[in-house]
């Protein structure tokens, strides 16, 4: 029995130094876990915005973080947001930003079903982004496929509703987008969020019958400019002729008065045109050319 003891007492102190062992690693651990939890980091390009979900400070920290590491212990989050230039773009293809068709549908005055793909570039006031929390409490892609496409959306049908298609498809293309810009740019830059740019990312889809007519309004539209031109210019050609042929007959009537009123003229163009040779050969009693100018 001696010998069985001496035995059982080195295996149980080998047993107490592993147990020892393995709750000072899984200490480790959880101190290992808990710190790399307990900070977040801020990168840059972005804005933090602290939110404490419990204790007596709890909710929307006001000032928001620059760029670095802040402890962050559980029931703490930190968000963040861009303060870059960021850009998205809602389309039909599936191969863009997702496989849905996300592009905007909005109809004319008559009621005529339009649809475009539109793009946004956007980013946020660092000194607001706590204030564009606390209104939508979510990061910003959700905001972007929610609140902010949802007020372009309006904003596009509002205006497209005053318009006809022919002037959407047309001339008031670009009003139509910079009017929806100016109206998005106000409701949310009180926020934070700063809308810099909202463009037409193709050609507007009109209903194929439709933009035929338009097309053919258009060709017949430049064929009456360029009948239009080539009458103005068959005129101006006339006009030109006109006004030569009366010139002319204007000097071949002072020339003729001038010659009334003064024969010698006549003697004067000869001179003018002669070349100073004599005639080889004169006729017998003829008088000699010019005899008489002075």
């Amino acid at each position: 029995m001696a010998y069985s003891s001496d035995v059982a007492l080195p295996r149980f102190g080998a047993m107490r130094r592993a147990g020892l062992i393995g709750l000072v690693v899984a200490l480790i651990a959880v101190v290992a876990l808990f710190l790399t939890t307990a900070f977040a980091r801020v990168q840059p390009g972005y804005v933090g915005i602290r939110v404490n979900n419990i204790g007596s400070d709890a909710g929307v920290a006001s000032q928001s973080l620059p760029v670095g590491w802040y402890f962050a212990p559980p029931g703490t989050n930190i968000y963040e947001y861009p303060v870059f230039t960021r850009t998205y773009t809602w389309t039909k293809s599936p191969t863009e930003q997702t496989t849905v068709d996300e592009s905007f549908a909005f109809q004319d005055k008559n009621g005529l079903g339009l649809s475009a793909d539109v793009a946004v570039a956007y980013h946020v006031d660092p000194t607001r982004a706590p204030i564009l929390f606390s209104r939508y409490r979510s990061d910003m892609d959700a905001i972007i496929s929610g609140p902010l496409r949802n007020a372009i959306r309006n904003a596009i049908v509002e205006r497209a509703s005053q318009l006809g298609v022919e002037e959407i498809y047309g001339p008031h293309k670009s009003e139509l987008i910079a009017t929806a810009l100016r109206r998005v740019q106000g409701y949310f830059s009180p926020v934070g969020l700063q809308v810099e740019q909202l463009y037409w990312a193709g050609n507007i889809v009109v209903p194929d019958a439709v933009l035929q007519q338009i097309n053919a309004k258009i060709a017949n539209e430049q064929a009456a400019l360029a009948a239009q031109a080539n009458v103005a210019t068959a005129k101006a050609n006339a006009d030109a002729r006109i006004a030569k042929a009366r010139g002319d007959a204007e000097a071949i009537q002072v020339e003729a008065e001038a010659i009334r009123t003064n024969p010698e003229i006549v003697n004067l163009r000869a001179v003018e045109k002669w070349d100073g040779k004599l005639p080889t050969y004169t006729g017998g009693g003829g008088p000699l050319p010019f005899i008489q100018a002075k």
